[in-house]
């Protein structure tokens, strides 16, 4: 891994990259080998990047003008007879910040082009398929077939139907520990109850909790509350976050979120 190198990559976009060894975590998955995080000094953010010694990162595609760039993390296999695992990261900047998405591997990703179409949600790929224009303005935010803010997708469902009774008025979405999106109106079907606090952000299911209290009896001092994960939610009118610009949807739409959250460290909660 050069680092000078990485950190000339993000000078092309105008951001500053910190390279360092991977530190030990609380935060950090058990399986992971590098740890890729916005942080802020006094200068402002800069990407913090933490890589074991094992571990090969280097940048595939940079887009300048974009402010975007894919950067590729190769983890040298511990066995003989094991693959090098691979994992890529979109790094660039949306709206008023520097960000960071883990991008799945459901489409071949080698530019950041087909990165931006590998995090889109697969109800967002299925219209566009067999639609004619050029990439680029598929990757707008606001596009004949969704509106986008940050990681949620929003698209229009002009035929739902909905119980007037269940919309819920000033009601936040979120991901795990990020930032609440807040709708002025949201009305949701179905999903998974889960029980959430601190400790555990994306929530556990009946059955989890119930063995939690059951082992930890301590823990039902922690502050839960119980919450859907996963349910099929429509929301319109003002769409608020204080990192993007706020949006407004006139009628419903269906509310979906990148494929980052195919990751088992993140869930959406409602």
């Amino acid at each position: 891994m050069d680092a000078n190198l990485l950190k000339t990559k993000f000078e092309k976009l105008g951001a500053r990259a910190k390279i360092r060894p991977l530190a030990g975590s609380r935060w950090q998955p058990a399986h992971g080998r590098v740890v890729i995080d916005i942080r802020h000094d006094r200068h402002g953010e800069f990407f913090d990047i933490q890589a074991d010694t094992k571990a090969d990162v280097r940048v595939l595609d940079v887009q300048p003008k974009d402010r975007h760039l894919l950067l590729m993390v190769r983890h040298q296999a511990d066995r003989v007879g094991l693959r090098d695992s691979k994992e890529k990261f979109l790094c660039g900047h949306d709206e008023r910040h520097w960000f960071v998405a883990g991008v799945s591997d459901s489409v071949p990703v080698s530019s950041v082009g087909t990165a931006k179409e590998a995090l889109k949600p697969e109800a967002v790929r299925s219209r566009e398929q067999g639609k004619r224009g050029k990439r680029a303005k598929r990757q707008r935010r606001k596009t004949d077939v969704f509106i986008r803010q940050g990681e949620w997708f929003f698209i229009p469902v002009p035929d739902v139907q909905v119980n007037d009774k269940l919309i819920l008025t000033k009601e936040p979405i979120r991901r795990g520990r990020g930032k609440p999106h807040v709708c002025e109106e949201l009305y949701r079907d179905g999903g998974t109850t889960v029980y959430v606090c601190r400790q555990h952000p994306n929530g556990l299911t009946v059955d989890q909790y119930r063995k939690l209290m059951k082992a930890k009896p301590e823990a039902a001092k922690w502050r839960w509350q119980v919450m859907r994960r996963n349910p099929v939610a429509y929301v319109r009118g003002r769409i608020s976050h204080p990192d993007h610009a706020t949006i407004r949807l006139d009628g419903w739409h269906r509310v979906a979120m990148n494929t980052e959250s195919q990751s088992d460290s993140v869930a959406f909660l409602d």
